[in-house]
């Protein structure tokens, strides 16, 4: 089966329904600046499910609005799942419509951890079974997406989570070590708390940081050349002047949380920040 579409992967606002305006709960925070419980419509939204203060959001508080990308996951809710038929036309399907959400979430981000890999495993050349399975398991979640709403919310997530993380695992271990050998052993940061690390110039380089709180650390010119940052926390980090180059398995949202400046070095396939520093 053909992979996904890596556009497939990218939000596409225009095609979806503002569902993550809706469905979405928040909390009055430093994210926030007000409260709004899930399934109700974010009192910027718009009729034509635009957002009143798209371009100032982070001006008005809702740094939390532009550090969320729902990975695709919304138009293929709205366009596929539900065949264009929006909620507020529609309103008996809008509770459904907003439970399917976070589901199809978890499972474009599955999606895009597995495309990663397995073009770092052609790339690098890594064993044909590993590539294989990556492609099988690939398969498996993204035929699970086009599942009608029902069989979406019937979807064990975990259990999708526990047959691709294997794999993610093996494919970032055997990259990090070529990039790094002898080293990765002592680079192993995996769910470290880090919170507020002074990390400044720090060698990173081919380091473990699966899962590590590294909320408001000081990574400024540090170096992070191949590290594994899956579900790093990276929430007012500051990346000014790091290098990110060939960073695995970073994701766009962990990037728009954090600091940076026009200095930082990124993935090709990952934007710049529009707030960072320029």
């Amino acid at each position: 089966m053909t992979p996904p579409d890596p556009e497939a992967l990218r939000a596409d606002c225009a095609s979806c329904f503002a569902l993550c305006c809706v469905a979405l709960p928040f909390t009055a925070s430093t994210d926030f600046p007000v409260d709004k419980a899930a399934g109700t419509p974010c009192r910027n939204l718009e009729p034509g499910f635009g957002c009143g203060i798209h371009a100032r959001l982070r001006e008005h508080g809702y740094s939390g609005c532009t550090a969320y990308d729902c990975l695709g996951a919304g138009q293929k809710v709205a366009q596929l799942t539900y065949g264009g038929r929006d909620w507020r036309r529609n309103p008996g399907t809008a509770r459904e419509m907003f439970a399917v959400l976070p589901v199809m979430r978890q499972l474009h981000e599955v999606l895009r951890y597995l495309a990663e890999a397995a073009g770092l495993a052609r790339d690098a050349g890594l064993p044909r079974a590993l590539r294989d399975a990556l492609r099988r398991v690939s398969a498996h979640v993204d035929g699970l997406t086009r599942g009608t709403p029902a069989e979406l919310l019937a979807v064990d997530v975990g259990a999708v989570r526990a047959e691709a993380n294997p794999l993610l695992t093996e494919t970032a271990e055997r990259v990090r070590a070529a990039a790094a050998p002898g080293r990765r052993d002592s680079r192993n940061h995996r769910g470290a708390d880090l919170f507020g690390a002074r990390l400044r110039g720090g060698d990173l380089r081919a380091a473990n940081l699966r899962g590590a709180c590294l909320v408001a650390a000081d990574l400024r010119r540090a170096d992070l050349r191949t590290a594994d940052l899956t579900g790093a926390d990276l929430r007012d980090a500051d990346l000014s002047g790091a290098d990110l180059t060939g960073a695995l398995f970073l994701l766009q949202p962990q990037l728009d949380a954090a600091r940076g400046d026009a200095a930082t070095r990124l993935p090709g396939h990952l934007a710049r920040p529009a707030h960072w520093v320029r």
